[in-house]
């Protein structure tokens, strides 16, 4: 039965050193995950998720598979604390944690995931380095786009109100800093990424991405998924071959999928994994909606009141 829950998978930048491991300490399924995705990519996993340093951790293509590894950890492990939980309305991620949400739906093994995640992390990493990514916090996407009209730059993450990161050539910040300072934003601040993600410069990983997600099967979703490309509900597994290969390169619509999950029935919004990004974003998007996030034994605790 449906619990009015949706279930959410953190991106990157939610990484940090030692995620995981008291979930692990403490359930057996928690511990075999790290366990899986460390057979499957033939390297200690567990230990750069457990020891760093930080500096490996916040390799793109080392974040993604451990990122993934430790939020589908924090899942095994309420799975394991409530005996069973109830089905999610919908399950989503945000850009990396779609790849989460799908091995939550059943339609990834973790093996394959970490993977694939893995070889899309290798290929946003050697992408042209002359991009970055800026955070604008105090202005809405729509006045955003239009202050940063012809500077090169675009929306790459609709996160919250007020709270959106753009992304493009590093030739272009300055101008569009000065535009969105005109334009009432409160703060822009550069970002640690490697490349503008997300935005038309990731055009060209678009093809080995493809053939990567091509050569991974997928089974049928238990769950339904809402997409980051284009904010709607798929149900069938084979919709995300073509939309796991766009969102590379398109804006994550967080917002809109926040809100359609609450039209899906979602009033209560529960994220797996490190940190709590994705409930922070929730209470600014809908904030009369309850949420948890599963990161440590203590915020398990907690977060079973909703998720029962």
């Amino acid at each position: 039965m449906a619990s009015g829950v949706a279930w959410l998978f953190p991106g990157q930048g939610s990484q940090i050193v030692g995620m995981g491991r008291e979930l692990a300490e403490r359930y057996v399924g928690a511990a075999r995950a790290f366990e899986e995705a460390g057979d499957a990519l033939r390297f200690d996993l567990r230990a750069l998720c457990w020891s760093g340093p930080q500096t490996d951790l916040d390799r793109t293509a080392n974040t993604q598979p451990a990122l993934l590894t430790a939020s589908i950890a924090a899942l095994r492990a309420a799975e394991e604390a409530a005996g069973d939980l109830d089905e999610p309305v919908v399950v989503m991620g945000h850009s990396l944690g779609e790849f989460t949400a799908l091995v939550a739906a059943g339609a990834l093994p973790l093996a394959s995931a970490v993977v694939l995640v893995r070889r899309r992390g290798e290929l946003m990493q050697e992408a042209d380095p002359s991009g970055g990514m800026l955070a604008v916090i105090g202005l809405d996407a729509g006045a955003i786009t239009t202050a940063i009209a012809g500077t090169g730059l675009v929306v790459a993450n609709d996160n919250a109100p007020g709270q959106v990161v753009i992304s493009g050539p590093k030739v272009g910040f300055e101008r569009a800093t000065a535009a969105l300072r005109d334009a009432g934003a409160k703060r822009v601040i550069p970002l640690r990424a490697s490349a503008a993600f997300h935005s038309p410069a990731m055009r060209p990983v678009g093809p080995e991405l493809a053939k990567a997600i091509r050569a991974t099967p997928f089974a049928t979703l238990r769950y339904p998924v809402v997409a980051n490309v284009d904010a709607q509900v798929h149900e069938h597994a084979a919709d995300f071959a073509s939309l796991l290969e766009r969102q590379v390169w398109s804006p994550v619509q967080w917002v809109a999928c926040m809100r359609r999950a609450h039209g899906e029935g979602a009033t209560a919004f529960v994220e797996f994994g490190p940190a709590s990004v994705l409930t922070g974003l929730a209470k600014r998007i809908l904030p009369e909606a309850r949420t948890a996030n599963v990161s440590d034994v203590k915020t398990l605790e907690e977060a079973l009141t909703v998720l029962r």
